[in-house]
């Protein structure tokens, strides 16, 4: 009998971590290196009105993901899973787009660790990035894997949030025109919410969290609660980097200083804190690129495999995806400015493809999710918010158009 109950006891200490870690990994893959730098520029470009955008991003987030957990979550099954059974096809053509998209992100990702050993240590930063490549690897190569994983996202992602709430706290921004800004913003710039929102929410970013959160066994109509409150809590952990990471930035602009437009984020951090600033860009940087090698490399597998696929051989294409992406990087030196804008442009295609699949399931599928009644207002915001995505999507083929002509 005891020993029935030790091993029921480890089975839930090892579901609370991979919620835990599903929460993490959501807001960690939404907050990598491209998201650091566009928010220091963005910030630097509207000043307090760039709160608005912040809040637009949040709240598009909120929509889409309490969907994709719901449905995810609820059903079992993964994105790609689902698409087919409403289609078959469809979910390749899904599964497709997030590894390309993926994988040309997470040459960049690669490149991010570098950037940010070089600012810790002053290493250079190619040998910063196959470091960081190596450690990275390591967690897979873990004979508990997603335990590693689980706890070196919450780790990291804390970390994060301490170091840039320090440097938010030491720059003294307007925090009064911020708010007022959120609410009744002196400028609104659509371009400028459209790319936060493809950076933060599109791509792999959206099935993050839910694609892990099946690992943590906490799936079907009986736990439809308990998946609310998961990615509920993990849409907060995501806003509140995002509103201090503005606020940091907001306070060394307001001061008047001018951002070094090579490295923005980077001349923020000194400007508020000096040296230490700079180490402390540094981590974070580093800490936020190397949970976006792990997101993308994992998420970008889970649209490969199935549920019934071995933890081992999903583990050995995770190894491979970033192994490949970091020989990419030392063979290129960083992810070329073309294949980004064309990953990017991906991004803004998946998000209203794999967003119609969870959409539809919720409304015409109930056998899918187990005879469960899907609740009419999130069904509703879901929809407002796919209209949006919509939007987003006809601009990247309008920006694909561009990078092709």
């Amino acid at each position: 009998m005891s020993d029935t109950k030790a091993v029921t006891a480890v089975g839930s200490a090892t579901s609370r971590s991979a919620v835990l870690g599903a929460m993490f990994l959501m807001a960690t893959s939404a907050i990598g290196p491209g998201f650091i730098t566009q928010t220091a520029t963005f910030t630097a470009q509207l000043g307090a009105a760039f709160a608005f955008a912040i809040l637009a991003s949040i709240l598009v987030d909120i929509a889409v993901q309490l969907n994709v957990w719901r449905v995810i979550g609820v059903s079992g099954q993964r994105g790609h899973e689902l698409g087919n059974k409403i289609l078959p096809g469809v979910g390749w053509v899904l599964a497709a787009l997030v590894v390309i998209g993926g994988l040309v992100f997470n040459i960049g990702n690669v490149g991010g660790t570098g950037l940010g050993v070089n600012a810790m240590l002053g290493v250079d930063a190619r040998i910063g990035g196959v470091i960081s490549a190596v450690i990275a690897i390591a967690i897979f190569l873990s004979k508990k894997a997603g335990v590693a994983l689980d706890r070196i996202v919450v780790v990291l992602g804390a970390l994060m949030i301490l170091m840039t709430t320090y440097v938010a706290i030491v720059s003294q921004p307007p925090v009064g025109d911020a708010l007022r800004n959120f609410v009744l913003p002196e400028q609104v710039d659509f371009l400028v919410i459209t790319t936060l929102i493809g950076g933060t929410v599109g791509g792999y970013i959206t099935y993050a969290g839910a694609h892990r959160l099946l690992d943590s066994g906490m799936t079907g109509p009986e736990h439809a609660d308990s998946i609310a409150k998961s990615s509920v809590i993990g849409i907060i952990v995501t806003g509140i980097m995002r509103v201090v990471l503005f606020l940091a930035v907001l306070g060394v602009v307001a001061g008047g200083v001018a951002l070094a437009k090579d490295n923005p984020a980077g001349s923020a951090f000194q400007a508020a804190a000096g040296e230490v600033g700079l180490r402390l860009f540094g981590i974070i940087l580093w800490a936020a690129a190397i949970t976006s090698v792990i997101g993308a490399a994992y998420t970008s597998v889970s649209f490969l495999t199935r549920s019934t696929t071995s933890d081992r051989t999903r583990n050995l294409l995770t190894i491979g995806f970033i192994a490949l992406s970091a020989v990419i990087y030392l063979l290129l030196g960083a992810a070329p400015a073309a294949l980004l804008v064309f990953a990017g442009a991906f991004n803004g295609l998946i998000l209203p493809i794999g967003f119609t699949v969870v959409l539809w399931v919720a409304w015409r599928r109930r056998d899918l999710l187990g005879g469960y009644k899907y609740p009419a207002w999130l069904l509703g915001i879901g929809v407002a918010a796919w209209l949006l995505t919509l939007y987003m999507g006809y601009s990247s083929l309008s920006g694909l158009g561009k990078l092709f002509a």
